[in-house]
């Protein structure tokens, strides 16, 4: 073999990958799913080998994996010398070696037989790139390579598993979202940003003695500040910004949180320090990768990724559309394209639905920072409350409507809150405040305004207030060990389980289902259950399921009296072959 040692390596690594995906791809059953390093592991070694003037066409004599080789050997021991490899190189190394990298750690991972072999691979992996720096570079045309990033959450803020060298999809069409398939290379994905895309110019709004400054460029339309102070960030009205519509803690808790960095502020003409964030990135729903702590972004040739001017570096968003007129920054375009992850479960928890620990924090800060310091009742209460206070409430009803065991591990359970309030002898003018005050905070926070949830969260508001007064009582004796409470709707009243008054207009949503002959046997899973759409279902879900053949049956006569009367569905009444059809189903014995 000629060439440089680090050729002569990739070679045989390229070759050896070859050999691995034959072997794979000859055991699949399923001929949709050949090739399986094709995209992911076999390109982006061939553009690194090609990248360090190798040639990768050269023949390398690479035994048979054979029939008792174990593929997960193979796919770690690739996954390891292509991470050694990436860490040797001197300088910047082609963007497709970290890329195979990325995918050969996720396949070993993948082939790993449980939860300490995956953890034992993370540690190996962790260790031969420990050298490397944390940062994320921007492939040409590719995913985003994320080396060493210590904490990936989704929208819920629950943890992602990604690998030490991760890749993330940003052509949008990857089948494993957040993690790139290889979907880039197939669709011919550009990186480049559109030459009409809305041009880079910091814009200074001055107030007193706040001034908002907007780069349109960089804007992501979250509709995070439009939301929380229209009064200040006006949809619709020129200048955009006016800083005389709010306070200044306002203006600042709100331009702090917008997540790609368009937003900034200056106090007294001075530009504060930057926020203290550990390095994080969530993946969004719907929507980009929110960047924040200061994680280093790089181009292809990994130079820093120009980001305008007066751009912060400590957050950022990046474009998962694949969309984006300003690549790789979101432009907002994936409101347009329609872009979208996978639906949520039918039956959301409260901690889904309100948005997980990330809403909720957002939410008991806004109370804590905003609402209890200017509240004559509650401000000496919490006067000496801990830093952290706002993180252990958003904790506990994280856990209570139903996420993680957020405040179990982290703070110690019922028993420890509890404790918190023994002795205080809370007062019901401070509870009606305190109830009074959160709801508000949940309107700032941007929880879900739906009537189902906004029953249910103010029903734990109350009930968890009013208990909390109880047990601060003097000589109080609250049952002890007892676990967090769990939340859930009221009486089954989930989303989706009404026809709302703002929905499209009656029977928009309509079923083709031909009706059965009249010498033609009816059953439930032929002919009734496609006759209840999906909105029919959840409208009466809090009663019974409409495509449960016991469930109808059980209430048949009940269904059938009230589509007679054209009561049911709630949007319109049936037509009368449909009622027909019912009765007839009623009438030979409602068969399956």
């Amino acid at each position: 073999m000629t060439g440089t040692p680090i050729e002569v390596r990739l070679r045989a690594v390229l070759s050896r990958a070859r050999v691995l995906d034959d072997e794979l791809t000859g055991r699949m059953t399923d001929a949709d799913a050949a090739e399986p390093l094709r995209d992911t592991v076999i390109r982006p070694l061939t553009e690194a080998l090609l990248a360090l003037g190798g040639d990768p066409t050269g023949p390398e004599p690479v035994d048979s994996l054979g029939a008792d080789r174990d593929p997960a050997t193979t796919v770690r021991e690739l996954a390891s010398d292509v991470t050694r490899l990436r860490t040797e190189i001197v300088g910047e190394p082609p963007p497709a070696l970290p890329e195979a990298a990325a995918a050969l750690q996720h396949l070993a991972w993948l082939f790993a037989d449980d939860d300490a072999s995956r953890a034992a691979l993370v540690a190996e992996f962790a260790a031969l790139q420990a050298e490397l720096p944390t940062g994320i570079r921007v492939a040409p045309d590719g995913p985003y390579l994320v080396t060493n990033a210590p904490h990936v959450t989704d929208r819920l803020g629950e943890p992602i598993p990604v690998l030490p060298q991760t890749a993330l999809c940003r052509c949008g069409e990857s089948a494993t979202k957040p993690l790139c398939d290889g979907s880039h290379a197939r669709i011919g994905f550009s990186g480049a940003k559109d030459p009409a895309r809305v041009p880079d110019e910091r814009h200074h709004h001055p107030g007193d003695p706040v001034t908002v400054t907007d780069n349109r460029g960089l804007c992501a339309h979250s509709g995070l500040c439009t939301d929380r102070l229209s009064a200040v960030f006006r949809q619709r009205e020129e200048p955009f910004v006016a800083p005389s519509g709010g306070r200044m803690d306002e203006i600042v808790r709100t331009v702090r949180a917008c997540p790609s960095g368009a937003l900034d502020y200056l106090l007294d003409g001075r530009q504060p320090p930057p926020q203290q964030r550990e390095p994080a990135i969530e993946v969004s729903l719907d929507g980009p990768y929110r960047v924040t702590g200061g994680i280093p972004l790089a181009g292809a040739d990994g130079e820093p990724e120009p980001r305008g001017p007066g751009a912060p570096t400590e957050h950022y968003s990046l474009c998962r559309c694949g969309h984006s007129r300003n690549k790789p920054f979101c432009s907002g375009m994936h409101w347009y394209v329609g872009f979208a992850d996978p639906p949520p479960s039918a039956e959301p928890t409260l901690y889904e639905w309100a948005g997980g620990l990330p809403a909720l924090t957002r939410m008991t800060h806004i109370f804590y920072d905003k609402y209890v310091p200017q509240d004559p009742l509650l401000a000496p209460l919490f006067a000496r409350m801990a830093p952290d206070h706002p993180e252990r409430v958003a904790a506990w009803l994280v856990e209570t409507f139903g996420g993680p065991k957020l405040y179990t591990e982290r703070y110690g359970g019922y028993d420890h809150m509890v404790g918190e309030h023994a002795g205080k002898a809370l007062e019901e003018e401070w509870r009606a405040r305190w109830a009074q005050l959160i709801s508000l905070a949940a309107d700032d926070a941007g929880l879900p305004r739906d009537a189902e949830f906004r029953a249910a969260f103010a029903g734990y508001v109350e009930w968890g207030s009013r208990i909390a007064v109880e047990n601060s009582q003097p000589g109080a004796r609250p049952p002890a060990h007892m676990p967090v409470p769990r939340w859930w709707w009221v009486c089954g009243a989930t989303p989706g389980a009404r026809v709302s008054a703002l929905a499209p207009p009656p029977n928009e949503e309509t079923t083709d289902t031909p009706l059965p002959a009249a010498d033609e046997a009816i059953g439930f899973a032929a002919h009734i259950k496609p006759l209840f759409r999906d909105m029919d279902r959840k409208s009466m879900s809090f009663m019974f399921d409409l495509w449960s053949h016991s469930d109808v049956s059980t209430h048949a006569e009940a269904i059938l009296a009230r589509l007679r009367q054209g009561t049911m569905p709630c949007d319109g009444a049936w037509p009368a072959d449909r009622v027909d059809a019912f009765a007839r189903w009623v009438d030979d014995g409602m068969p399956e």
